[in-house]
């Protein structure tokens, strides 16, 4: 059996049921392929439910200190069964809500394995996907007039570390434990592993953080990476950079064991669990990309041009495949873009640099924009400000005034170019940074701007005014 669309979208995560959505008010009939549940990695195995489990240990924590604001509580005990359960509550809601978005506009699912086709009796032109349904042996041709795909990523697995869902866990796996362990080495200091180190620190678990770079979060500015490296090094996280994992061996069935070399020295480490965190690759395999001119990066990631186009210039790629940022907020923006682009509605794409980036830790990382070393890369003449939020009354109010936010300013054009903060609740406060540097604003209008006290973004404010060396409240 086949069927005609004008768009067939291949993966149902953040890209492609935001593509498909964005397609239907633009009035095209839509068919959208996913093998397992729409919504993808960021609604069932990443950001939503890892947030989940992050509020969990955030409130935990504000009741262990709850002493400091006047509260006299108990101490606190952990139900990680319960909070287990919640995360999967928040999840079911949003899948609930995400399947009657599909309903209300109109959207085909066809739940099996899509596969790509080069020219045949279907379509003269290769991008026509064969549907495999996993409880029978047939299968349909969806063909579309155009075609996005946006298959995800998936974890990156080392050799010298596989899988085993007990004791060398993926964040896949992490996700599904059923009580806290005792310990923890986390081998790799981005965004993933730093987000579960501070989450299982702030549970009480005993957590090492293996990091094959000289910092943690190696891609961001390097005073975000100093910043946080010293406040888990306050919270009693151990952390190990410039060290690589050599094997692991299995002792007994309470700990595992890792062999690690630093520059020239080797040691190991017990722990009860072991969390591999090193990054994601493209889920491209028997996709059908061999049926197409297609091309993949090194890394084999799809390459696409400026406008998300394949080299098939009818079947564009978004999301985490393509290998840019792999962002969720990111994929949704590249999906409605594709959209725009193919039915003529946009000639001009948002730069991408202005997609902000978040790392949702104790405290919390937000950023958009240049880092620091990439402006010195790219040798522009700039200037720094940076803020402490020690001087905000509203970060004082809160109990927690650690953190800055660091502003660069491009110093021939005054523009802003990127915007960095370490802190309580940055990661609400970046969006504003964000919206500056789309409609091109200087840090004096940001200064005009006026911001409601007390509050966080007064911050943002005191930054902006002092790049003009205008400072109201600091120094």
């Amino acid at each position: 059996m086949s069927k005609n669309y004008d768009l067939v979208i291949l993966g149902g995560g953040m890209g492609g049921y935001v593509a498909a959505i964005r397609a239907k008010q633009l009035g095209l009939s839509v068919a959208l392929v996913e093998e397992k549940l729409i919504g993808g990695t960021c609604l069932h195995q990443g950001c939503i439910p890892t947030k989940t489990l992050l509020k969990s240990a955030s409130i935990y924590q504000t009741i262990l200190n709850s002493q400091k604001f006047g509260i006299e509580s108990s101490r606190p005990k952990i139900d990680f069964s319960t909070i287990q359960k919640r995360k999967k509550q928040v999840v079911e809601q949003l899948f609930q809500g995400l399947q009657f978005l599909m309903k209300k506009n109109q959207i085909d699912i066809y739940q099996g394995f899509g596969r790509l086709l080069g020219p045949s009796i279907f379509s003269p032109m290769p991008g026509a996907i064969s549907v495999q349904y996993a409880d029978t042996k047939e299968n349909t041709i969806l063909i579309g007039e155009q075609v996005i795909i946006a298959t995800g990523t998936k974890t990156i697995e080392l050799e010298s570390l596989p899988f085993d869902g007990e004791f060398i866990l993926s964040s896949d796996d992490a996700l599904l434990l059923e009580e806290l362990p005792e310990s923890i080495t986390i081998v790799g200091g981005g965004v993933i592993g730093v987000e579960w180190a501070s989450m299982l620190n702030d549970f009480g678990v005993d957590v090492t953080l293996v990091e094959s770079e000289s910092h943690l979060l190696p891609s961001f500015d390097q005073d975000l990476s100093n910043a946080i490296e010293k406040e888990f090094n306050q919270k009693g996280i151990n952390i190990l950079t410039d060290t690589l994992v050599v094997t692991t061996e299995q002792k007994n069935q309470d700990h595992v064991t890792v062999h690690l070399k630093h520059k020239e020295s080797e040691h190991t480490i017990q722990s009860s669990k072991i969390l591999v965190a090193i990054g994601r690759k493209a889920n491209v395999n028997d996709i059908g990309i061999e049926n197409t001119s297609i091309e993949l990066s090194q890394a084999g990631f799809i390459k696409v041009n400026e406008y998300y186009q394949t080299k098939e210039s009818h079947i564009y790629a978004v999301g985490d495949c393509i290998g840019r940022q792999q962002l969720a907020h990111v994929a949704a923006h590249e999906g409605k873009m594709a959209v725009e682009h193919m039915t003529d509605l946009t000639e001009k794409l948002a730069q991408s640099t202005y997609a902000p980036s978040c790392v949702y830790s104790q405290p919390e990382i937000a950023t958009v924009g240049l880092s620091e070393q990439e402006v010195m890369d790219k040798k522009i003449n700039y200037q720094t400000k940076k803020l402490s939020f020690s001087s905000i009354g509203k970060a004082l109010v809160n109990g927690n005034d650690s953190g800055f936010i660091k502003m660069i300013i491009d110093q021939d054009t005054n523009d802003l170019i990127g915007v960095h903060m370490v802190g309580e609740q940055v990661t609400e406060l970046i969006s504003e940074a964000g919206l500056a540097m789309l409609l091109d604003a200087t840090a004096t209008e940001i200064g005009l701007a006026i911001h409601p006290h007390p509050s966080l973004s007064e911050a943002i404010q005191e930054v902006a005014l002092a790049v003009d060396n205008q400072p109201i409240h600091t120094i």
